[in-house]
């Protein structure tokens, strides 16, 4: 009995500190529609290509700023859902949305994140367009492995998992938006269902 009480007195202080050092309120259904967001999104844009008038799209056309629109609009609105989800299962589960772990996984993701956008705008300015699909890709799995250490160990996963499809996209530079599909679509929704069945379906 007295054996079963220190195992149990320890599994309880492990799980204080992983409380303390993890942010456990991340939403795996966030994940589940930034995937559906990004799949509309890569239909809108795949049909912009196919209907523009010309073989070549200009940094000047109007598909092209068509094209970083539907970007920024999938962007917002898949932050806009993990804010307004996470705020709420934080809620549920009596835990504050921004504290020392949470500003720890912020900061740890967003700055290969930054770094990546930084580094596609570049690209971008200097005409190396079938590279940027591939960096962003990479980048925002740097981003996710990055972040992991202050969160689910999951995300690790999914991380690697960007990475691995960023620099297959290298190989196969004219095939980005298949690859963005494959990686912020189809990606997300997987491993955001497997969050959600896994860590909050019971709760």
């Amino acid at each position: 009995m007295e054996t079963n009480k220190y195992l149990q007195d320890i599994q309880d202080i492990k799980n204080m500190m992983n409380k303390s050092t993890q942010f456990i309120s991340l939403s795996g259904m966030a994940g589940v529609l930034a995937g559906v967001y990004a799949l509309v999104g890569a239909f809108y844009v795949n049909y912009l290509i196919e209907n523009h008038s010309s073989y070549y799209i200009t940094l000047e056309s109007m598909t092209f700023k068509l094209i970083i629109a539907t970007a920024f609009i999938v962007l917002f609105l898949s932050l806009i859902t993990a804010y307004i989800l996470t705020v709420r299962k934080a809620k549920k589960m009596g835990e504050k949305v921004w504290n020392p772990s949470s500003r720890r996984l912020v900061l740890n993701f967003a700055i290969p994140l930054f770094t990546g956008g930084i580094f596609a705008l570049l690209l971008l300015k200097n005409g190396h367009y079938g590279l940027i699909s591939p960096v962003v890709l990479i980048f925002y799995g740097l981003a996710c492995v990055n972040a992991s250490k202050y969160t689910f160990r999951d995300v690790r996963y999914l991380g690697i998992t960007e990475i691995i499809l960023g620099l297959i996209a290298i190989e196969f530079s004219g095939y980005g938006l298949h690859f963005w599909v494959i990686g912020f679509g189809v990606c997300h929704i997987l491993y955001g269902a497997f969050m959600y069945f896994k860590y909050e379906r019971n709760q």
